[in-house]
């Protein structure tokens, strides 16, 4: 039989580790203090956040992560690391989808880490324009649900903004019935974002049938509404209820259990490649017979997946649309950089929206 170890000498263990890890934490920030140094001495005035960097870093960790934490968990750790570090180099001010406690600034903070200074505003076009007016360094909006499909406000600002797609971060969207009520039997409205009613269409429909649902602007908004009502309930995230303190009364109400959304980061960046990256692209072809063929041909000749295709209306002319296509790869890699040319001569309008790093985490 092994012998065990005794508890104390485990705990001593722990503690040397635990000053040895804070040490290294603390010569990681110091060497993060001089690279802002360099950059500043060099002329660079801008943000310090380099999204193909931060890629780079955080699969290294999960290539040489040993275990036993789990890849995601390393790479969650060194990501508030890395924001902490950033935070001292240059303050990081993101703006997301307001009030405090919604879907969007959780997405915020996977991606930036919880060092970053996140700042809510009431819609997704104030988003673009608080990063196109350079208030804040980048924005976070929702692009697309695993469930509910695309968020159509943030392709249609895309038509007019110059703004760039940094980044992106899939966040998995837990939805939780919540208030004061002490029982569904109270329940006389539901209030919440008009993506997560219809995440939960099913489960409302069965539980609480005949009960009306009222669409706002956010889930956390939804909580704040119920917050002093003891028969309206909000459908939300558990930040939201711990915000304003309510009860959940039930969890996870979503009908997929796999209900993800998607995030885009926005800003004025240009990341360069990592080896794994997405580009996006918006595309005008006027309305004529072949146009999406001739769009997608000179991918598949040169062996470019897309992820994702879309189309909106131009509001340049009826029945005129754009389609929102992402492929994979990065616009300077060869084949992407060759499919890219080629379609040019087909299409009335091909605007690059970014070339940015998969999500890592």
């Amino acid at each position: 039989m092994a012998e065990i170890t005794p508890l104390s000498e485990l705990r001593d263990k722990i503690d040397a580790i635990d000053g040895q890890i804070l040490q290294l934490i603390n010569q990681r920030a110091s060497c993060a203090m001089e690279v802002a140094k360099t950059k500043i001495s060099e002329g660079e005035t801008g943000s310090f956040y380099r999204p193909d960097r931060e890629a780079k870093v955080l699969r290294r960790i999960k290539e040489l992560n040993p275990g036993p934490l789990s890849n995601e968990t390393a790479a969650r750790f060194f990501r508030e690391i890395m924001s902490s570090c950033l935070a001292l180099e240059k303050p990081l001010e993101v703006a997301y989808l307001g009030p405090a406690g919604t879907f969007t600034q959780q997405a915020t903070f996977k991606h930036f880490g919880h060092a970053v200074k996140s700042i809510p505003v009431t819609s997704i076009y104030e988003i673009f324009t608080e990063v196109e007016k350079q208030h804040c360094q980048f924005g976070v909006v929702p692009v697309e649900n695993s469930t509910g499909g695309v968020i159509a406000h943030t392709f249609d600002r895309f038509i007019s903004s110059p703004l760039k797609i940094c980044g992106e971060v899939e966040y998995k969207v837990h939805h939780n019935l919540m208030g004061h009520a002490k029982n569904l039997t109270e329940v006389t409205e539901v209030f919440s974002h008009q993506q997560s009613l219809a995440q939960c269409r099913q489960w409302l429909d069965t539980h609480l049938p005949g009960v009306p649902c009222t669409a706002v602007s956010s889930n956390a908004e939804a909580a704040r509404l119920v917050a002093s009502s003891q028969n309206k309930v909000a459908v939300a995230g558990e930040a939201a209820a711990q915000m304003y303190d309510l009860n959940i009364l039930e969890k996870n109400i979503e009908d997929e259990s796999n209900n993800t959304t998607r995030f885009i980061i926005i800003g004025q960046q240009q990341p360069e490649s990592t080896g794994d990256d997405k580009t996006s692209l918006l595309i005008s072809t006027g309305n004529r017979a072949g146009a999406l063929q001739e769009i997608i041909e000179p991918f598949a000749k040169y062996g470019i997946s897309m992820s994702h295709i879309e189309s909106r209306p131009s509001k340049q002319g009826l029945w005129d649309y754009v389609f929102f296509i992402d492929i994979n790869g990065h616009k300077n890699d060869k084949n992407v950089n060759k499919a890219l040319e080629s379609l040019k001569s087909k299409v009335n309008v091909l605007n690059i929206l970014g070339s940015y790093p998969k999500a890592v985490i």
